[in-house]
């Protein structure tokens, strides 16, 4: 498999489910894409999202009653308690051409991998669903780990800036980028103050 990041505004997203997992699915998709649950029964956490819900028993359901439901899709996720239920969407999705991610069941053709973002920054993770507590486990560690990151992101833009302004080789500009980065002060001053950091930076690299 091949890591892409889909623009998925204005597409549809069908989750089949209603349960905790397909919640969590719908939460992730919630933002951007425009999500239908379906399912026999919902949780209350999935009433609770700015989701579309239809209520349907996939097991008493025609495959052209699905086909229906599919067809439009964009990404289709199989998130049921029945994994033969799941698989039966996922063999419907291919026959449509149709993007599945399977929570439970044969492997579809999309993972959903584990996910931390910031204002100017996504990093996904998978273990290619072999083991989702170590995707999680490395999210939260570089959440722990670098609760700067945003800001750093920030400065390093001003930087890269303020650098093209100086009488500097690209070899140059790249190692001072990359000792910023380095810096553990840097990352300490930006969790407090970015102009502390910047100051930090301004006397310590270029020499303002």
């Amino acid at each position: 498999m091949i890591p892409l990041f889909v623009e998925c505004t204005g597409k549809q997203v069908v989750i089949f489910g209603g349960g905790e997992v397909a919640a969590r699915k719908a939460e992730h998709f919630a933002k951007e894409a425009e999500v239908l649950m379906v399912s026999r029964t919902f949780a209350p956490d999935s009433r609770a999202l700015p989701v579309q819900i239809q209520t349907l028993d996939t097991r008493k359901a025609t495959d052209e009653e699905l086909d229906h439901i599919i067809a439009p899709a964009f990404l289709v996720i199989g998130a049921l308690s029945d994994k033969a239920e799941n698989d039966r969407i996922g063999a419907l999705c291919r026959d449509h051409g149709v993007l599945f991610n399977n929570a439970d069941g044969e492997p579809g053709d999309v993972i959903i991998p584990a996910m931390t973002m910031g204002a100017h920054y996504t990093i996904a993770i998978s273990t290619g669903g072999e083991s989702p507590a170590v995707s999680r486990f490395i999210r939260q560690d570089i959440e722990k780990r670098y609760p700067a990151l945003d800001a750093m992101i920030v400065l390093q833009h001003r930087l890269r800036d303020a650098l093209r302004d100086r009488p500097v080789t690209q070899g140059e500009r790249r190692r001072i980028l990359s000792e910023v980065l380095g810096d553990k002060l840097v990352w300490t001053l930006l969790k407090k103050s970015h102009a502390r950091a910047w100051e930090h930076v301004k006397e310590r690299y270029l020499h303002d």
